[in-house]
C-alpha cells in the first residue's frame, strides 16, 4: 500500500468516526457510504457520497439536518439523500449513476440491518437487469470517451473521467458484480493505484477538486509521486491507462459474448463450442482467437507472431488465456526465419483490426522479444499538441494507415515495415531521424532482410520528414529543390515509398498534420522528382484550377472565398501577399497555410483559414474588403491597429521567434524562415517587415502547425537578385524579429 492510499484509508475511517459521532443511536436509521466514499477512496477534494436510510419511521428530517449542517459548516462537499430501502432501490433502478454507487454501499453508523438489505437488493437488481444496465454502461464509458479523450494520448488527462481512467475500473467492478467478468486483476489493480495517487497528489498540490492534469501542475505533481519529472509521470499515466482501457476493452466483450448465450445475471457455465482453424496451431473460438489443443508454444517460436496475424486479418481479439500460453514461446533465431519476416507484415497488413492485436502483445509484455528496442518508446509522451499518441502508439497507428497504401509502392513489406520503425529514434538522444536510422537498419537485418533492403529501411527513417518539410516550405518551381531531393533520395523505390509514408505519418499524427494542401504540395514535389531520378525532362508546374485560370484570364483583381480557402488574384506586386494577410486577420481568420505563385504576370494566393474562434466571418464582406485592399481603397493597417488595441494580450511564455537565413536552397532567391508562435496579424507583420527591407517576395509558403507558424518567403532584393551584403542580410533578421516581438 502507497502512503498516499493509507493516508486515504485513514481519512475514511476519521470521516466515518465524525459521521458516526453525528448520527449517534438511532433506531431504524443507518448512514450508508457509497461511490468512492464507499469504496474509501476519499481524495483531498473527492466528496462525501452518503445515505441516509430509514424504515419509514417519522422526524427523519431532523435527523438529517442533525448530520448534514455540521458536514456542510465544515466545508466539505456533499452528495447527499435520505431514502427508505425500497425507495432507493427503485431510483437506482432508473438511474445509472446511483445504481453504479449503490454497488459500493459501505455500512458507517445505525441498524445494520438495513444497510445489508440495500446491498443486497441492489445487487440483485442489478444482476437481474444486467443486460440492460450494462448496455447504458457501455453507452456510458463511450460517450465519456468521446468526450474526455484516452487517458495514455493525452497531454493533460482527466485521471477520472478519461477512457483509462478511474470510472473504466469502476466499470470493470460493475461487470464483475453482474458474475460476467472477474473483478479487476493485479494489473489492473497496480495501474488503478498509481491513477489515484496522482488524482490525490493533484488535490494537494492546487488545493482544487480538479481531476484534469495541467502542464503547469505535472513537474509538481510528479517530484511528489517521487518520479524525475512531468514526462516521467506521463508515461507512467500512459502505461497505467492502457492497462485500464484493455481490460475494460475485454471485460465488455465477455459481457457481449455472455448475453448472446445465456441471460445475463446468471453465473456463466460454458458448453461445448465451435473452433474453426485460422493458422497452424490458431484457431477461433466464442469470438476469439485462442491456441489450438495440439500447439506447443515452447517448441514453436514463430506460434507468437503466427497467432497475432491471424487474429489480425481475422479481425478478432487475441483470448487472455492464448497470451499467456504465447509468452512461452521462445525467442526468435537472428536472424528471423521468413516465415516469421511474413507473419509480420501479415500483421500490419491487416491495417485498423492489427491495433488492437499489437495492444494486447503489449499488454502481455510480448514485444520486447520482437523488438529489443520497444521499450525506448514505450508510453513516451509526446510534447506536441499536433500528435495524439504515445511515441509507440503512433509507430503502430502510422503502420495501419501504411496498409491502405501497399498498392501504391512496389514494395508494400518494406513500407509496412518502415511506418512501424520511422520514428524509433524518439528513444534515443539527439536527432531522432539519425538515430533512427541506425535502429531502423538494425531491426531490418534482425528479421532476415537483405543488405539492400535494410538500407532502405534506414534512409526511410533518416529521410521520413523530408518530403512534407520541402513540400510546405521549398518553391517547387526553384530546380534547386526539386533537385535537393533527388540527390538525397536517389531511386523512386524510395521515393514512392516516402509519399506514401508521409501521408500515413501525417494522418497517425492528427487532422492539423496532414491535410488536401499539404497532400497537393507533396504529389507535385514527387511528381517533379520523379521526372529527374528517371532522366525525363522536368514536368511543368501543377496547372491552376479552373476557377483560378478564369479570373487570371480575366486579368484581375478578384478574390474567391469558398469555405475555408480563400483564392486572391491580381497583378503581381510587393506586398500582395501580406496585405491579403492582413485582411484576412482583420476578419478573424487565422491563416493555416498558404502558396503564393505566379502565372505570367499576375500573382495566385491561396490561403487556407479557420476563425480564431466562433462562426466564420461572412463571405460577402470579406470578398468586399480583399477586392477593396486590392483596388488600394482599404488601410489595412489602421483595420489591425484597431483590433489589436481590442484584444487582451496573451499572458502565456511562448518561446521567442527564430528568422533564419537558408543558404544554397536557391540559386535565384534567398530564402527567409520564420518560426514564431501563431498570433492574429502574424503573416501581417512578417509581410510588412520583409517590405520594409526593400525586399520583393517572389513565392512563399505557408504552414501552422498547432499554435506554431513555419513561414517561408523567398526574395529578392532591389536588383532583384539574392542577398548577398552581409548588412542587408542582419538588417533583414533584426528588422523580422523587432516586427514579431512588438505589436505593431
Amino acid at each position: 500500500m502507497t502512503s498516499f492510499a493509507a493516508d486515504r484509508t485513514s481519512r475514511t475511517t476519521e470521516t466515518d468516526r465524525w459521521l458516526a459521532g453525528m448520527l449517534g443511536a438511532e433506531p431504524g436509521v443507518a448512514l450508508v457510504a457509497v461511490g468512492g466514499y464507499g469504496r474509501k477512496e476519499l481524495l483531498p477534494g473527492s466528496d462525501l457520497d452518503v445515505l441516509l436510510l430509514h424504515d419509514g419511521r417519522d422526524g427523519i428530517a431532523k435527523i438529517a439536518d442533525r448530520v448534514w449542517y455540521p458536514v456542510w459548516d465544515s466545508g466539505a462537499q456533499l452528495d447527499h439523500a435520505v431514502r427508505t430501502v425500497p425507495q432507493a432501490r427503485r431510483v437506482a433502478r432508473s438511474d445509472l449513476k446511483v445504481a453504479l454507487g449503490l454497488l459500493h454501499a459501505r455500512h458507517i453508523a445505525g441498524d445494520p440491518d438495513l444497510t445489508t438489505s440495500l446491498r443486497e437488493g441492489a445487487l440483485e437488481d442489478w444482476r437481474a437487469h444486467a443486460r440492460t444496465r450494462l448496455s447504458e454502461l457501455r453507452d456510458s464509458c463511450d460517450e465519456r470517451a468521446r468526450l474526455h479523450g484516452e487517458l495514455a494520448f493525452l497531454l493533460e488527462p482527466d485521471l477520472k473521467e478519461s477512457r483509462g481512467g478511474q470510472r473504466d475500473v469502476h466499470a470493470i467492478l460493475a461487470i464483475a458484480a453482474a458474475w460476467i467478468a472477474p473483478a479487476p486483476g493485479p494489473k489492473v489493480r497496480a495501474a488503478y493505484e498509481q491513477i489515484t495517487d496522482a488524482r490525490h497528489v493533484l488535490h494537494d498540490v492546487t488545493g482544487r477538486r480538479g481531476d484534469r492534469l495541467v502542464l503547469e501542475e505535472q513537474d509538481e505533481v510528479a517530484r511528489t509521486l517521487g518520479l524525475l519529472d512531468g514526462d516521467a509521470l506521463l508515461r507512467t499515466l500512459a502505461g497505467a491507462g492502457r492497462t485500464v482501457a484493455y481490460a475494460a476493452d475485454h471485460a465488455f466483450r465477455q459481457a457481449g459474448r455472455a448475453g448472446g448465450r445465456k441471460p445475463l445475471g446468471t453465473r456463466m457455465r460454458r458448453g461445448k463450442l465451435d473452433r474453426r482453424p485460422l493458422a497452424d496451431g490458431v484457431v477461433e473460438q466464442d469470438g476469439e482467437v485462442v491456441l489450438a489443443r495440439a500447439a506447443s508454444p515452447p517448441s514453436d517460436p514463430g506460434l507468437l507472431l503466427r497467432a497475432a496475424a491471424a487474429a489480425a486479418q481475422a479481425g478478432l481479439p487475441l483470448a487472455p488465456r492464448a497470451l499467456s500460453r504465447l509468452a512461452e514461446c521462445p525467442p526468435l533465431p537472428v536472424p528471423w526465419p521468413a516465415a516469421a519476416r511474413d507473419s509480420l507484415i501479415t500483421l500490419l497488413g491487416a491495417g485498423t483490426s492489427a491495433i488492437a492485436v499489437w495492444e494486447a502483445l503489449d499488454q502481455e509484455g510480448l514485444l520486447a522479444t520482437l523488438i529489443p528496442d520497444w521499450e525506448r518508446v514505450r508510453n513516451r509522451p509526446q510534447r506536441n499538441p499536433l500528435h495524439r499518441f504515445t511515441v509507440d502508439r503512433h509507430l503502430v497507428e502510422c503502420a495501419a494507415n501504411a496498409a491502405a497504401l501497399t498498392r501504391d509502392v512496389a514494395r508494400p513489406d518494406l513500407l509496412l515495415i518502415s511506418a512501424l520503425m520511422h520514428d524509433i529514434g524518439k528513444g534515443w538522444p539527439g536527432d531522432h531521424s539519425v538515430s533512427g536510422e541506425v535502429v531502423a537498419r538494425d531491426f531490418a537485418k534482425r528479421i532476415g532482410l537483405n543488405d539492400a533492403d535494410a538500407s532502405v529501411i534506414a534512409a526511410a527513417a533518416r529521410h521520413h520528414l523530408l518530403l512534407p518539410s520541402v513540400a510546405t516550405r521549398r518553391d517547387l518551381d526553384d530546380p534547386v529543390t526539386v533537385q535537393h531531393v533527388a540527390d538525397t533520395l536517389g531511386s523512386r523505390l524510395l521515393l514512392h515509398l516516402l509519399h506514401a509514408l508521409a501521408k500515413a505519418d501525417g494522418l497517425a499524427t492528427g487532422p492539423a498534420a496532414w491535410n488536401d494542401w499539404k497532400a497537393g504540395l507533396v504529389a507535385d514535389l514527387v511528381r517533379r522528382v520523379s521526372a529527374v531520378l528517371a532522366g525525363e525532362p522536368a514536368p511543368e508546374p501543377a496547372p491552376l484550377r479552373p476557377d483560378q485560370l478564369e479570373l487570371v484570364s480575366d486579368g484581375g483583381p478578384a478574390a474567391i472565398v469558398s469555405g475555408g480557402e480563400v483564392t486572391v488574384v491580381a497583378l503581381d506586386r510587393p506586398g500582395l501577399l501580406w496585405h491579403a494577410a492582413g485582411v484576412l486577420a482583420s476578419h478573424r481568420l487565422a491563416v493555416r497555410a498558404a502558396t503564393a505563385t505566379s502565372a505570367g504576370g499576375t500573382a495566385v494566393t491561396m490561403f487556407h483559414v479557420a476563425p480564431e474562434y466562433g462562426d466564420p466571418p461572412d463571405a460577402k464582406l470579406l470578398t468586399a474588403d480583399l477586392r477593396r485592399m486590392l483596388d488600394g481603397r482599404l488601410d489595412v493597417a489602421d483595420r489591425l491597429e484597431r483590433r489589436a488595441r481590442a484584444v487582451r494580450a496573451s499572458a502565456h511564455a511562448t518561446p521567442p521567434p527564430k528568422v533564419t537565413l537558408v543558404d544554397s536552397a536557391s540559386d535565384t532567391a534567398t530564402v527567409v524562415e520564420v518560426r514564431a508562435h501563431d498570433e492574429p496579424g502574424l503573416l501581417w507583420r512578417i509581410g510588412r517587415a520583409l517590405g520594409d527591407c526593400g525586399l520583393d517576395v517572389r513565392s512563399a509558403r505557408v504552414e501552422t502547425l498547432g499554435a506554431e507558424a513555419v513561414d517561408v518567403f523567398y526574395v529578392t532584393g532591389a536588383d532583384g537578385g539574392l542577398l548577398t551584403d552581409p548588412g542587408a542580410r542582419k538588417r533583414t533578421v533584426s528588422t523580422v524579429l523587432s516586427a514579431l516581438t512588438h505589436a505593431s
